[in-house]
């Protein structure tokens, strides 16, 4: 079992729990383990990378509850075919954990990464910062509801590491309190006030350096597009299991197809800007990171197999995700579609419906929204989120 080096797995006990809990828990944990790996990386964070070797020992205890959920819920081979789509999550979780403690030990190992890596990164990217909440914070055994942080700075804490526990994605009426190690994400220029009101500790933002050479600029933007891509398969993957949609499924696959061809082209890079650095053997951990997200996309694709496989999955998620009114939904633009001619950053579509359009599949092209700045054309295949309603007048525009 992965987690800290030397210590001992938890034992692990049935408890009757949940599968959607469950299941929901694993695709959050699998979506923060994704980004706080590649945070601790892109700053250089110890604090961050030992955060996702905590988590990953969190996932691990998750696989192991929901595979014995599930191992309850077969009781004739009917359900045990049924099951199979589910289990593949749970391994395809398990790769997702790993991968992700494979890039946060290039921080912790100390493996050889370019300082002129976070020169190339894009300027949207938003800052992810750790800090821990201190007693006399004006935010100490407040409400996020109370505080407002995201409306008054940009700033979002996406997880809260308590103890031994995580509460991820915490909601308005989630009060935080001193010791509670708090994952913030926002944008660089507020982020440092937040960080400071947190900790009580002055902000020191990374300086990143100047990169002189245009080949490593190549190859790490390879691998900025090649992880927002992984990271959205990986979303599409959870989703085509809850709502047992072949659709998604396939835009999986297109995707790790994808990932596939980003990792042939930053090869290449890699090797070009090796026979102008100072010193190469400092590339490795851009090796080490390609193979790591390409794990991660190869994970979603274990995830969706067996609904590319045409498994049904079984009622008991069935069941479970009827209560939830968000679905994710794929639709292709039509050739009179309303959806014809529609600007992205205008919002999509113009009227209404409440979806968040995720992707843009353009040909073997991907744009990744909401920074998509681009016109829908017809034969355009989005990937969006939003209510079942809303996802069914979305149809309708888009045929």
């Amino acid at each position: 079992m992965a987690g800290f080096e030397g210590s001992s797995p938890k034992t692990v006990a049935y408890e009757p729990v949940s599968v959607k809990e469950l299941l929901v828990e694993m695709k959050d944990t699998s979506e923060l383990l994704i980004d706080l790996a590649y945070s601790a990386v892109l700053h250089g964070s110890e604090d961050i990378a030992r955060e996702v070797l905590a988590l990953e020992e969190k996932m691990d205890v998750l696989q192991l509850r929901a595979r014995m959920s599930l191992m309850m819920a077969a009781r004739n081979p009917d359900e045990v075919e049924a099951l199979a789509p589910v289990l593949g999550l749970a391994a395809g979780a398990d790769r997702i954990s790993d991968a992700a403690g494979d890039i946060a030990k290039i921080v912790l190992e100390d493996i050889g990464l370019p300082e002129a890596m976070r020169a190339a990164l894009p300027e949207a990217i938003e800052t992810l910062v750790r800090g821990t909440l201190v007693a006399d914070s004006p935010y100490a055994d407040r409400t996020l509801l109370d505080i407002n942080l995201e409306s008054e700075t940009g700033v979002r804490v996406i997880a809260i590491h308590r103890g031994d526990d995580w509460i991820l994605n915490p909601g308005p009426e989630t009060t935080i309190t001193a010791e509670d190690r708090l994952i913030l994400r926002g944008p660089e220029r507020t982020v440092g006030e937040v960080y400071e009101a947190v900790t009580g500790e002055e902000y020191d933002a990374p300086e990143p350096p100047d990169s002189e050479v245009d080949d490593l600029e190549r190859a790490v933007d390879s691998i900025v597009l090649m992880k927002n891509l992984s990271e959205l398969a990986v979303d599409l993957a959870y989703g085509s299991i809850l709502f047992d949609n072949e659709d998604l499924a396939t835009e999986v696959r297109n995707l790790e197809v994808e990932v596939d061809a980003l990792r042939s082209r930053f090869e290449a890079w890699l090797l070009r800007a090796a026979a102008d650095a100072d010193d190469p053997v400092a590339l490795r951990g851009l090796i080490h990171l390609g193979v790591s997200t390409e794990v991660i996309s190869d994970a979603a694709l274990d995830i969706s197999e067996g609904v590319l496989r045409g498994l049904s999955v079984h009622p008991v998620v069935e069941l479970a995700v009827q209560e939830s009114d968000e679905i994710l939904t794929r639709v292709v633009v039509g050739e009179d579609s309303a959806l014809d001619g529609e600007r992205v950053a205008d919002g999509v579509p113009a009227a209404e419906l409440g979806m968040n359009v995720l992707a843009i599949r353009r040909g073997e092209d991907w744009m990744l929204a909401p920074d998509a700045d681009a016109t829908l054309r017809a034969g355009d295949v989005i990937i969006a989120k939003g209510t079942r309603t809303s996802s069914g007048e979305f149809e309708e525009l888009a045929a």
